[in-house]
């Protein structure tokens, strides 16, 4: 039907008889002369509807309304001196009409294409609408072309696509599944994958050696700007492989997706330790594009004349005393600002939030009394601290320290007198060396998942047990992570054991994998990325949703199909399902 999009144009094709076809975006009537903004994909171009070229394009013209659908045949021109408009890309030109087609008309729409003050439900209600909107459609080709570049690596590095099972069995893998019943065997559930993890880990056990699957994923947790309970991972799993090998292809794949999208990125990535990142940070995944570093001034503060200090120092078990040094902080808040500050950090278990200012006389606050010169001098070397800087500390339980201290690193750097934060930068990071396990109201869990490699399970405590496991994280946020995984079935079963999932439960659940064990597991490993979360970093997008075609809301519902929604009673007798009356 066509011959260009919209935008294609340019004064280069002045003279060209073109076809057109896309949504009036705009409709206006100056003088008897109609004047229409057509829409596509890729944007917008004037037509011309003039009385004196054709008249009969003139009159269908004149029908015309937002969002109608035409089909326009046409010459281009120039605007001319003191027409042309900036802010188009074809601002420069015009096509005359002399053949206007309504392919279809529409209704007054709920709201106008690309109108950003439009709130969220109703442009999911909407979506269909919503997408038409040429900046939507170029976040979904930059989508597109980064799960291609993606696809072209990986292929050229050896790596097989295999799609795994959407109908699978539920195992414990953190959050709750997402069950199927089964109409053939009665009381019996499937569970739509959290992960290919098994599956991959079986194809290596298949002798694949090198696999990849963009794959759905479901898991039914509770929602955030950065979660859907559907979404896309680029999942990837090598065999004789070692964590270097592993880190290689990630990097690659994602040096491609970003050059496919029009950023060049820099490797090897930066890498940091789990508990260095913890204690510089408070956080396991560090935003580097600013460098506030926590330090510990747990020694300072134990010689110190106050006895709040000095027992939190002297506890074992509330051990930690952080410092973190803010640029130039002095210059910008006010003292009831900073004492404010403390309103923030108690929200997330903090008993308050000290600090001292670098004057040109030297440290001065609230707490300067109880502290010699000399560590009070030792305080300034150790921060780095230089007149017009404040230093704010936490103490308390290593776990609430890293916690509430990281938060507030964060809320600091984002604050809009101290703006930190350079917008434009990528700034990737691995995080490694996480512990094998994390003890939780007393039970032992696995930090990643029980399938990883402990890197030596020869230590007195199982939070010292490390892991080959590792998180690829970018401006803050974790893209994705894996691990080399357990190969042989006797380490697989003794960490089911330490987890305690004994014998019985282990078989149950996990039997098939134990099973593979026996028969010569290769070493393996993997990655997965998140895609969805990883193009909403790309195309510097707020929320996952604007990157998700037809998302779900925080509520995991569709507001646009009405998803879920009741089914039939002989449905539900199908698969031997009574539901009992909500107790409301």
């Amino acid at each position: 039907m066509r011959s260009h999009f919209c935008t294609d144009l340019s004064e280069a094709n002045v003279g060209d008889n073109v076809v057109l076809c896309g949504w009036a975006n705009s409709y206006r009537d100056h003088g008897g002369i109609v004047f229409i903004d057509l829409r596509d994909k890729s944007g917008l171009i004037q037509l011309v509807c003039d009385p004196a070229d054709n008249a009969h394009a003139h009159k269908v013209a004149s029908e015309v309304r937002d969002e109608f659908v035409l089909i326009a045949h046409g010459r281009v021109r120039n605007r001319g001196e003191g027409l042309v408009n900036p802010r188009l890309k074809t601002g420069a030109i015009e096509v005359v009409v002399e053949n206007l087609i309504i392919e279809n008309r529409s209704e007054p729409v709920p709201f106008g294409i690309g109108d950003n003050n439009v709130g969220e439900e109703t442009r999911l209600r909407y979506r269909y609408l919503d997408l038409r909107n040429p900046n939507a459609f170029q976040t979904f080709q930059m989508r597109s072309k980064a799960a291609i570049a993606a696809r072209n690596v990986l292929d050229r590095l050896g790596f097989l696509e295999v799609e795994t099972p959407i109908l699978t069995k539920s195992t414990p893998e953190g959050a709750r599944d997402y069950l199927v019943p089964s109409r053939v065997h009665e009381g019996e559930f499937y569970a739509l994958p959290q992960s290919p993890q098994l599956f991959k880990q079986l194809l290596m056990v298949g002798g694949f050696d090198r696999y990849f699957q963009i794959a759905k994923c479901f898991r039914d947790e509770d929602l955030r700007a950065d979660r859907q309970p559907e979404f896309t991972q680029i999942d990837v799993e090598m065999s004789f492989c070692n964590q270097e090998d592993v880190i290689r292809v990630a990097e690659e794949l994602i040096t491609g997706m970003f050059a496919a999208a029009g950023h060049t990125v820099t490797t090897p990535f930066n890498r940091i330790k789990y508990s260095d990142a913890m204690e510089w940070y408070g956080s396991d995944k560090p935003d580097l594009r600013y460098d506030l570093k926590m330090v510990d001034v747990i020694d300072i503060f134990a010689r110190c004349d106050n006895e709040i200090f000095t027992s939190i120092a002297a506890n074992p078990k509330m051990n930690r005393i952080k410092a973190l040094r803010v640029p130039g902080a002095d210059l910008v808040f006010s003292k009831r600002e900073m004492k404010s500050f403390e309103d923030y950090v108690r929200k997330f278990g903090a008993k308050g939030l000290g600090y001292f200012q670098m004057k040109e006389d030297g440290l001065k606050g609230p707490l300067e009394k109880f502290f010699t010169p000399e560590d009070l001098q030792l305080l300034v070397d150790r921060t780095g601290m230089e007149v017009g800087d404040v230093v704010f500390f936490g103490a308390g339980d290593k776990k609430t320290v890293w916690d509430y201290m990281g938060r507030f690193r964060i809320f600091i750097a984002e604050h809009e007198k101290m703006n930190l934060i350079d917008k434009d930068r990528f700034e990737f990071v691995w995080v490694v060396d996480f512990p094998m396990f994390e003890i939780e109201e007393g039970r032992v869990k696995a930090l990643h998942h029980p399938f990883t490699m402990p890197r030596d399970l020869n230590h007195e405590h199982l939070e010292d047990i490390e892991s080959i496991a590792y998180d690829i994280v970018l401006n803050g946020t974790e893209l994705g992570g894996g691990s080399i995984r357990i190969h042989k079935q006797a380490l697989q079963e003794q960490i089911f054991s330490l987890l305690g999932i004994g014998e019985e439960e282990a078989q149950e659940k996990f039997g098939f994998l134990l099973d593979a064990l026996k028969f010569g597991a290769p070493p393996h490993g993997g990655f997965a990325i998140g895609f969805d979360r990883f193009m909403m970093l790309l195309s510097k997008k707020d929320s996952i949703r604007d990157v998700i075609a037809f998302p779900k809301t925080q509520k995991a519902s569709c507001i646009m199909t009405q998803a879920p929604s009741p089914v039939e009673l002989t449905q539900l007798r199908e698969l031997h399902i009574r539901l009992r009356e909500s107790a409301k």
